[in-house]
């Protein structure tokens, strides 16, 4: 068995603490688990080779070589072996090597060669295009992978999270994932989400006092964290005792690592593929077919029908995609959006609603506390004191309401004592300090105004005894708090209570018969540009949904600034008593969602979605990552913690709308480009297979020898292989794109036929007008053919071909393919392929017919366009 070590290298004597099956899930009861649980933690250091103040530097890089990168996942060299399997168990490489086999068995060396150069090209492109351009995309994801605060030399840095190693020391506070299995050396408040292993819905408090051992020891001691598991509040120090595969997380990554579930666009190139097989294999049976009642060869015709195969095969399709993703990637990280999962690039390009909070996205997010008064609106000292309290004393995370409220004056702590607190959760919404000074013990609260107020039974009279909080004091304070958000200040509540001398914990069910302290009043203005963000979402048809736990006042003074057309407002409690469908009904209708909790965003972004949106989400807090895995595209930013950046697909490198809007454009290119190959398959290619298998019936020789359309197809392939890299007009990226299998369906039967159309006539122009025999009509053909199909991709390519230029490497390869078609007639290799060099008047001819052909289709591709919508 390939156990990790867990001590340093030097030390291989030493025994590793954990000694753990890769077999399986751990045993809940697992012995290691209560040993390191157990074991005093001077004990577990000296085992480890480290102390309290962490690893040196040097001695952490030996270990990463030892025991390997932090990660769950195999090696990427493994996982490119498995990609080169994975294309040669591909149905359509399998239809060509059955088709290589065939003509080796049958000594027909051209038609084999071909196949297998087509075989080979294939797999190198798919495999080598795929392969460095995800490189390429993964490198772009290292710069927002997840890091770790380590003590390294005895002084906190910044770690990758793949780069911790046993023995490490690391630092944990609110919104961070736990980078590895730890123990904890100190703790202070902290609760910790474990759902990921435990399944259960709430945090745990942990503490770094050593548990108890035996067989009644817990799977998840109180006094260990997990990799995997997120910090919901308080801070930590704490000692890595496993990583990667050896990690509890990594011992039953084969359980959770379950595949997402396809995308419509994945399905849509499935089901593509399963139309062309259809095609194909009515087409074979056909050729066969008549070829045996015309008592024709049947090893010439079969190699015939296994050649139509092979051309109607879109055998480059699998690399145009992932190429045409991986590259998509590429370009929008220039547009400072990095893909995390590349699969959600067509989801974005389809995105039609984007749902976002008020702060920092509309805002500047750069809050500034303006004024404190209390209940009846009047300047009061005394409620930015007990708020100075509550926030200098606060372990969680700090919110941007914390640190505008300390950055007005710096508070004398030195009187004060913090005992207990009660975090911060988005169903309370508010935050508890029990502290004492000054000789008294308090129990600060400081959190929604609305919530506030309603765990108050009185309020504060500044200077005089508090009063009830009655009927007439509620509406007061209604009318103040309405107040200022309708002149767009952003409002907290601060309220507190006395407690016993002896007090020492606090807990949620204190939080009653406060007295009301007053208000905060916060002003965050809009953002600059965040109105030319909002118009070029709309203009690329994408609604904005506010989706926000503030006020609705306050946010719609906001919006009403940045001139967003306000639809309507649904508020948390409104949400509360919808059932899903009446949600359904309301959501299309509704632009503001106010004072809302994390399962009522979850909620309303479902609720989108079945109503057949494709729903895109921007978070950045703890709180976001629920709805940031409800919806279509998660995003988030840079600065986000790390919980957010996990959860979601990608990841902007600021957090503004203009971003946002830059990369859907980039996203509906690369669905596009996707798009154009596949009209390319199912019209020219499709309309020159199709004509191939109607020839059969009254020409006297096959219309084109197996190995001429193996070449054909091969050209082709060529040709078709810089389609990743192609400019997309304004005007196909101008509205979403949904995948649609019709569309393409309607494309082929429409253009298929076209092409056929004037294949025939190519035929009736070789065999009447200029008397051609076998050799001359199958090389005439072959260049028409090749013509047609691969000129087309210049008029199909965009709805105005004449205004959008192809990108430069797609002309190369198109008019190479097409170069090579009219060259090899009069080369030396003529003869082998059985090609017959083609008089002046009938290149002149077959030219005439393909700019006839190209023109016709201009005309019907812009009525077809037109008619679809497509650009």
């Amino acid at each position: 068995m390939n156990e990790q070590p867990s001590v340093r290298p030097h030390a291989a004597s030493a025994q590793p603490p954990v000694e753990r099956s890769t077999r399986g899930a751990p045993d809940p009861a697992a012995p290691e688990i209560s040993e390191i649980a157990a074991l005093p933690l001077p004990d577990l250091l000296q085992r480890l080779h480290s102390s309290d103040t962490g690893l040196r530097a040097s001695e952490a890089e030996g270990i990463l070589a030892v025991v390997g990168p932090n990660r769950v996942e195999t090696a990427s060299h493994k996982r490119l072996l498995f990609a080169i399997a994975e294309r040669f168990s591909n149905p359509l490489v399998l239809i060509l090597l059955f088709a290589a086999g065939v003509s080796a068995f049958t000594g027909d060396v051209p038609s084999f060669v071909i196949i297998a150069t087509i075989v080979l090209l294939s797999v190198i492109l798919d495999v080598a295009q795929e392969h460095q351009a995800q490189n390429a995309a993964e490198s772009l994801r290292e710069e927002v992978s997840l890091t770790a605060k380590a003590l390294r030399d005895g002084q906190p840095v910044e770690v990758p999270a793949a780069g911790i190693v046993p023995g490490d020391v690391v630092l944990l506070a609110a919104g961070d994932l736990v980078p590895a299995d730890s123990r904890l050396i100190e703790a202070r408040d902290l609760y910790v989400d474990e759902a990921l292993l435990t399944g259960e819905p709430y945090p745990a408090e942990k503490n770094a006092a050593p548990a108890n051992g035996g067989a009644s020891a817990s799977a998840f001691p109180s006094n260990l964290v997990f990799m995997g598991s997120s910090v919901v509040s308080g801070t930590a120090k704490a000692l890595v005792v496993a990583t990667g595969r050896k990690a509890q997380l990594g011992s039953i990554a084969s359980a959770l690592q379950k595949p997402p579930p396809p995308t419509a666009f994945a399905m849509g190139i499935q089901k593509f593929g399963m139309m062309i097989v259809q095609a194909t294999i009515f087409l074979v049976l056909f050729v066969v077919l008549i070829n045996l009642l015309f008592h024709r060869p049947l090893l010439e015709s079969f190699l015939f029908a296994l050649a139509l195969a092979v051309g109607l095969t879109p055998e480059l399709l699998p690399m145009i995609v992932s190429v045409t993703l991986a590259n998509g990637a590429i370009r929008m990280s220039r547009k400072q959006v990095i893909v995390k999962r590349q699969s959600a690039i067509d989801d974005l390009g389809a995105m039609d609603v984007f749902c976002s909070d008020k702060t920092g996205t509309l805002t500047e997010a750069r809050i500034k506390l303006v004024q404190e008064m209390d209940l009846g609106g009047r300047d009061s000292g005394a409620v930015l004191r007990m708020a100075q309290l509550n926030a200098a004393f606060e372990t969680g995370l700090k919110s941007p309401l914390d640190e505008a409220i300390l950055a007005v004056g710096k508070i004398d702590l030195a009187p004060w004592r913090k005992i207990d607190e009660v975090p911060f959760d988005f169903e309370r919404r508010r935050v508890s300090i029990l502290v004492e000074g000054e000789g008294r013990r308090l129990l600060i609260v400081k959190g929604a105004p609305e919530d506030v107020l309603g765990q108050s039974a009185y309020y504060d009279q500044q200077g005089a005894s508090p009063l009830p909080l009655d009927a007439a004091a509620r509406k007061t304070a209604a009318e103040t708090f309405n107040g200022l958000g309708a002149q767009g200040y952003r409002g907290l509540g601060v309220a507190w209570r006395e407690v016993e001398a002896d007090r020492d914990q606090a807990n949620i069910a204190d939080e009653t018969g406060l007295t009301f302290a007053g208000f905060l009043a916060f002003l965050d203005p809009p953002k600059a540009g965040a109105r030319e963000a909002l118009n070029a979402l709309a203009e690329l048809g994408v609604a904005l949904k506010v989706v926000t736990g503030d006020n609705e006042l306050v946010t719609r003074h906001v919006c009403g600034e940045l001139g967003l057309k306000i639809g309507g407002t649904l508020t948390g409690p409104e949400v509360e008593v919808l059932t899903d469908e009446a949600l359904q009904a309301r959501v299309d209708e509704t632009t503001l969602f106010c004072r809302v909790t994390p399962p009522q965003k979850s909620r309303i972004i479902t609720a989108l979605r079945r109503r057949g949106h494709v729903v895109g989400y921007l978070g950045d807090g703890i709180n976001d990552a629920p709805s940031l895995h409800a919806a279509d595209v998660g995003f988030s930013v840079d600065t986000a913690v790390d919980v957010a950046k996990d959860a979601a697909a990608m990841i902007l490198l600021r957090k503004d709308l203009g971003v946002l809007a830059d990369g859907v454009r980039e996203g509906r290119k690369t669905f596009m480009n996707i798009i154009k190959y596949m009209m390319m398959g199912t019209s020219s290619n499709f309309g020159n297979m199709f004509s191939m298998a109607g020839a059969v019936l009254f020409l006297p020789f096959l219309p084109m020898l197996p190995t001429q359309i193996l070449l054909n197809n091969l050209l082709y392939d060529l040709s078709e292989a810089t389609i990743p890299l192609d400019r997309v007009s304004d005007s196909m990226v101008a509205k979403p794109r949904h995948w649609d299998l019709n569309i393409v369906r309607k494309f082929m039967l429409v253009f298929g036929p076209l092409s056929s159309i004037f294949d025939f006539a190519t035929f009736g122009l070789l065999l009447w007008g200029f008397h051609a025999n076998e050799k001359l009509f199958q090389t005439g053909w072959f260049v028409e053919s090749l013509a047609t199909q691969t000129l087309v991709i210049f008029i199909i390519r965009t709805a105005r071909p004449l205004q959008d230029p192809p990108h430069p490497a797609l002309v190369a390869s198109t008019l190479f393919a097409f170069a090579t078609a009219v060259a090899l007639p009069y080369s030396p290799l003529a003869p082998w392929l059985g090609f017959v060099p083609l008089p002046a008047t009938v290149m002149g001819a077959l030219a005439l017919v393909t700019a006839a052909y190209l023109a016709l289709v201009f005309f019907v591709k812009g009525w077809f366009f037109r008619r679809y919508r497509l650009g």
